[in-house]
């Protein structure tokens, strides 16, 4: 009996903490993501101190989105062509340079023109650099164990986004803007050092593909639109999105506008969001193993359009709060189910391609969605706006059950 258990435990899978590669992998985006909260502090602090214009900072965010954008279209066919390990420590190298940038020429004095280039480049490194992130999971875990990774990786992520920029405020007050910019540029550097220290299981960027450049660049959304539960994932949730993408401006308005609290009661509530996104991150693994694929997602859309329509139908700080937690959690687990199933079921060779694709068409409804949603909120107010948000969420779920999405292990039928 006692061989039979000692076979049994050589077979158990390790725990991903124990598993080097991953956990240094884990570590080093952690930091860099922790990094990225200081840029988010610092970058508007400079523009403001400097010309004291709002509208200068909506110029460069534009600048930069757009940058993301196109970058995203090239991202997964540069990522499925080259050696992604190798991509991910040059494009954490680029952003190390060039953020690193900012605080040398700031000592010689301000120079906001070289924000407007710093900027839209380092977003559109970063879209090459989010897309290689994606392919590389799957090369550093068993396939049985993608959803957990995502879920840790996701969780840590959030965790930073609650504690980053506190920290980030208090390095700007004492040393200034410039200084939480440094702190970014070392992240990368952090970054690129955590990645030169692992090794990938699969192979990548390899195989050629006959066709032209433009059929390369195709290749990404014709296999989704092939495999019919990514088919039925994409377009579900690109209306997802439409309906979801301007929920936090909405949030924000409420509070504000409806149940009159102060600036410190929407940092509070967005907090707590967070800690629902946490929550969301490490319960993600333990339900699609439970429960399954399908039963999960849709279960965690039609949790999540509830908590949406819960936001708008209450007076109550700590309700609305509540529901703002929900929200994010049921969001996570939707969004890394679908993520991990998509790196699960996609060729390596293709995984780049596909999360580029699948980027683009899921936002692509998003920005008209925002509008949408928040001139709703302005114009009738937020209880309509989020009754019928949420009620189109249950609606997506009614759909999703009539599609190959209930399938509890899509992942095995599409081997």
């Amino acid at each position: 009996m006692m061989e039979d258990d000692s076979r049994d435990d050589s077979r158990r899978p390790r725990p991903l903490w124990r598993d080097r590669d991953f956990t240094v992998f884990w570590s080093a985006q952690t930091l860099s993501v922790a990094g990225d909260a200081f840029a988010l502090i610092a970058v508007p602090l400079l523009v403001l101190h400097v010309t004291g214009s709002v509208a200068q900072m909506g110029l460069l965010t534009g600048l930069a989105s757009a940058a993301s954008v196109g970058a995203g279209v090239f991202a997964g066919l540069i990522v499925d062509r080259l050696d992604r390990r190798t991509v991910m420590i040059c494009c954490d190298l680029a952003r190390m340079v060039l953020y690193g940038l900012v605080p040398v020429a700031w000592h010689f004095g301000p120079r906001i023109w070289l924000l407007y280039v710093v900027l839209p480049v380092c977003e559109a490194v970063g879209m090459v650099f989010q897309v290689a992130y994606v392919t590389a999971v799957p090369g550093l875990v068993d396939g049985d164990r993608i959803t957990e990774a995502n879920g840790r990786l996701s969780a840590t992520a959030a965790m930073t986004q609650v504690a980053g920029p506190p920290l980030a405020g208090v390095v700007a007050g004492w040393w200034g803007p410039t200084a939480a910019i440094s702190v970014n540029a070392a992240s990368f550097a952090v970054s690129a050092a955590g990645l030169c220290l692992i090794r990938f299981r699969r192979a990548s960027g390899a195989r050629p593909e006959p066709g032209t450049a433009w059929r390369e660049l195709l290749a990404g959304a014709r296999f989704l639109w092939r495999q019919p539960v990514l088919r039925a994932l994409t377009v579900l949730l690109s209306f997802f999105i439409f309906l979801t993408l301007g929920m936090t401006d909405v949030l924000i308005y409420h509070v504000k506008h409806d149940l009159g609290r102060p600036d410190g009661s929407v940092g509070l509530i967005l907090g707590v969001a967070a800690v629902g996104t946490v929550a969301g991150s490490l319960l993600v693994a333990p339900l699609r193993r439970g429960a399954g694929f399908g039963t999960s997602w849709m279960a965690a859309i039609a949790v999540s359009g509830t908590a949406v329509a819960a936001i708008g139908a209450t007076d109550s700080f700590p309700i609305v709060a509540v529901a703002a937690a929900v929200y994010m959690a049921c969001v996570t687990v939707a969004g890394i189910s679908s993520m991990s199933l998509r790196q699960q079921v996609t060729p390596d060779h293709l995984l780049g391609r596909v999360t580029s694709a699948f980027w683009t068409i899921h936002y692509s409804l998003g920005p008209a969605g925002a509008a949408v949603l928040t001139w709703g909120a302005q114009r009738y107010g937020v209880l309509p706006v989020s009754l019928l948000a949420g009620v189109c969420c249950l609606l997506i779920t009614l759909v999703a059950f009539f599609t190959p999405i209930r399938q509890p292990h899509p992942e095995l039928a599409a081997e």
